[in-house]
């Protein structure tokens, strides 16, 4: 006979709202994992220090939606899988999502509509981007307390498949499908940089714009460490 667990388990509150999981019945959701990220980003502040980099044009009269809740709902939704904006039209209504992004888990307040997170996505601006990249790097300084004495930079570059007919999309010879070829920087296990590029690229093309200006960053925000490179 099965043994069913009906202790029940507690996480941070929306308000004055307890949030509560437990094994009988109701809305139910088979994405209650986002409820862990959403603890993990509290304690990191990712989507804070995001929403900051991000300027919001709109009139505060006209929204519905805060830019927060929105960039919770889309980052959280990819980290669960559901990449491509069309999923938000069932996923606006998960009762886990809507918790995770801060808002009342009510099906009558659904989450944004794809259409209006793609004129999120659609309004960041590349000075904006430039913004965005210095985010991981910050938080990267901020979880050591004393300067490391040296740090390796490990460069990456890896296949990003597409399926549509995406601006940027290039048949790649070594991995054989359409994809993007994104650079990617790493410190150990940290990442410090993820730069979206198109495949018809050699895979270290701006590796070293790159490093130059990783290292002076590094540089100017902490006493010199020693910097080697991984490519």
């Amino acid at each position: 006979m099965t043994e069913c667990t009906r202790k029940s388990m507690l996480f941070s509150s929306v308000g004055r709202q307890e949030v509560v999981a437990d094994f009988l019945g109701g809305r139910l959701t088979s994405d209650a994992g986002v409820l862990l990220l959403k603890e993990v980003d509290k304690k990191l502040g990712l989507l804070d220090a995001i929403n900051q980099a991000i300027p919001d044009p709109r009139d505060p009269l006209m929204t519905v939606h805060e830019q927060r809740t929105m960039l919770a709902q889309r980052i959280f939704s990819i980290a669960l899988g559901y990449e491509d904006l069309n999923d938000q039209q069932t996923m606006r209504t998960d009762a886990a999502l809507q918790v995770a992004a801060g808002v009342s888990c009510e099906e009558e307040l659904p989450l944004a509509s794809p259409s209006t997170l793609c004129r999120l996505e659609n309004r960041v601006l590349r000075r904006t981007l430039v913004r965005l990249s210095k985010i991981l790097v910050d938080q990267f300084i901020a979880s050591h307390d004393t300067p490391p004495e040296e740090i390796t930079l490990d460069f990456d570059a890896t296949d990003d498949p597409v399926h549509g007919q995406q601006e940027g999309r290039f048949f790649h010879g070594y991995y054989r499908h359409y994809c993007f070829l994104p650079l990617y920087v790493f410190c150990g296990s940290q990442p410090l940089l993820a730069y979206l590029r198109p495949s018809k690229i050699d895979g270290a093309k701006h590796a070293k714009a790159i490093t130059k200006l990783l290292v002076e960053y590094l540089r100017a925000s902490r006493p010199r460490p020693g910097i080697g490179s991984d490519a």
